[in-house]
């Protein structure tokens, strides 16, 4: 079996991974990536074809890592020659009173506000004549941000792969599972079936599969583990359009759920428009027990949905998909990115990430994991996402 040495290994060959595989890349950094299955596969977090970019959160410091990531975006797309992201605008609309997995539209405002991000507030009424919604309660409202926009997240899956294989310095292997993880001295020797390969920095990216990899160093965290279903409804008028949508709503006759929607682009069913659910009936144990069909009652939710509040759509949908997430379980920790706890040997130079909704920020991501890894820190404050050994759990 070959044994090679790296500065860096990879482990997890999604977007993120990807990303920071990419970043290692530009600081000449001998960088491997271990894949577990084929790369754009459809078994994690980066299934699907389309995600959504927005700036409203209900927290500054959220608001303020997205528009950090414009620039890295802008970067990404010119790098590859390839427009990624289809600027329609984000609206977030609904109960003002209703707080949700996404935050309240209230607090968003605040921090919008905040860190003068420009954004249109409306009334119902002003949602259903612009924006093709209908049948709203007077008391929702809403607020518009111009800078949304649905990703192209199957392109930008490639494209980071396809400038990963351009680079010298990084190397790819997928199929490669990571079975055990031994330490000798400052060194992590890491065996795949296809291999044994030696580093002194490990970045462990592999999306809902997390525990499965830090297992293998004696530490785990909790997350519940969602297998997320989207639905398309083709478009029965032609000329139809949305923008990208969240939708905040009251438990009282509309079951509690919460939805969101894209608009219709050109890469993925381009005369449908895709609307998903936001809300897992029943959650997984374990990310293996992942399935790629929807729960057809969050799909019955979701036609139910459309049929009373959109416009210009057929009742039914045609296509579907799913994609497997992991949340975390600790209050205000969306995102986990952090060192590996201290009792664990050479701790500062294993780095994670993990859990939650991070498409949008995935070049910037990239550049944050990369940079903890090289330099031990990065310029962005990630004081909000660190876990710190209060929520790590030995195992």
């Amino acid at each position: 079996m070959n044994t090679e040495n790296y500065d860096v290994i990879v482990i997890g060959g999604g977007a993120i991974g990807l990303a920071t595989a990419y970043h290692l890349g530009k600081r000449k950094a001998k960088t491997l990536v271990l894949e577990q299955y084929t790369f754009v596969n459809q078994l994690g977090s980066s299934a699907g074809v389309s995600r959504q970019f927005r700036i409203p959160y209900p927290d500054e410091y959220m608001v303020q890592m997205a528009l950090d990531a414009q620039p890295y975006w802008d970067e990404l797309e010119k790098e590859a020659g390839i427009s990624l992201l289809d600027k329609v605008g984000t609206l977030w609309f609904g109960d003002p009173e209703v707080h949700s997995t996404e935050g309240n539209i209230a607090e968003a405002e605040k921090a919008l506000k905040a860190l003068n991000v420009p954004y249109t507030t409306l009334t119902a009424k002003e949602i259903e004549e612009k924006y093709h919604f209908r049948n709203l309660p007077e008391n929702y409202t809403g607020l518009f941000q111009p800078d949304g926009a649905s990703i192209n997240f199957k392109a930008t899956v490639e494209t980071l792969l396809n400038l990963c294989e351009k680079e010298e310095t990084v190397h790819l292997e997928d199929n490669s599972p990571v079975l055990k993880i031994n330490q000798t001295g400052k060194l992590f020797e890491v065996i795949t079936p296809n291999g044994i390969y030696i580093t002194e920095k490990l970045a462990i990216i592999p999306g809902p599969y997390i525990n499965s990899v830090i297992n293998l160093l004696d530490f785990k965290i909790e997350a519940t583990y969602w297998n997320m279903s989207s639905a398309y409804f083709k478009k029965t008028d032609p000329d139809i359009q949305y923008p990208t949508w969240f939708v905040f709503q009251n438990s009282e006759g509309e079951n509690g759920n919460q939805f969101y929607g894209f608009p219709s682009v050109d890469w993925d069913y381009p005369e449908y428009i895709r609307v998903a659910p936001d809300f897992v009936i029943k959650p997984l144990e374990e990310p293996n027990d992942r399935t790629l069909i929807p729960n057809p009652q969050e799909l019955g939710y979701t036609s139910e949905w459309v049929e009373k509040h959109m416009t210009g759509l057929s009742l039914e949908p045609e296509y579907t998909s799913t994609c497997l997430i992991a949340l975390s379980t600790i209050p205000n920790k969306e995102l986990l990115i952090d060192f590996a706890p201290n009792y664990v040997p050479n701790h500062k130079n294993i780095v994670v990430y993990a859990t939650g909704w991070a498409a949008k920020f995935t070049p910037f991501l990239g550049k944050i994991m990369s940079d903890l890894t090289l330099d031990g820190h990065t310029d962005f404050d990630i004081t909000p996402f660190q876990l710190g050994r209060k929520y790590f759990l030995a195992i």
